[in-house]
């Protein structure tokens, strides 16, 4: 695609980040508000990586990295823009991301029960971790 354009978000992305999730991202998190992605923003503005076409946001990613493990999460492209590259290309912009920083292993959060993200996912080359399953709990307070 000659007119994608990845880059970080800034804040005043944020909210339409937040719209742009309802309509192409499959469920949804305790930190889907605009108060969950400030803090991800304040703490690591580099993290949210957008695609825009004709300077229109068409896809998402979120690379984390605490120092120690690569983390993606809400990896979304509008239904509208699918199967034209840009998934792979939020993810290789992830995944040079990581590099820069030191990162040595991506793990990625995908829903056990999207079968569509499965297999773009194992396109990308990842694969279901046979021994680690995730555990969760809210904190207390938020």
């Amino acid at each position: 695609m000659d007119d994608l354009h990845l880059g970080p978000a800034s804040a005043a992305d944020l909210p339409a980040v937040l719209d742009f999730w309802k309509t192409a991202a499959k469920g949804t998190s305790i930190s889907d508000d605009l108060a969950g992605v400030e803090r991800l923003y304040a703490r690591d503005p580099q993290a949210l990586l957008l695609a825009r076409c004709g300077g229109e946001l068409v896809g998402t990613v979120i690379a984390g990295f605490d120092g120690w493990r690569c983390h993606l999460y809400r990896l979304a492209v509008h239904p509208a823009h699918r199967r034209r590259g840009i998934g792979s290309a939020l993810l290789a912009a992830a995944e040079a991301r990581f590099a820069e920083l030191g990162g040595r292993r991506a793990d990625a959060m995908v829903l056990d029960g999207n079968a569509q993200a499965h297999g773009a996912w194992d396109a990308a080359g990842y694969r279901p971790d046979e021994i680690w399953t995730r555990w969760v709990k809210p904190v207390a307070g938020r």
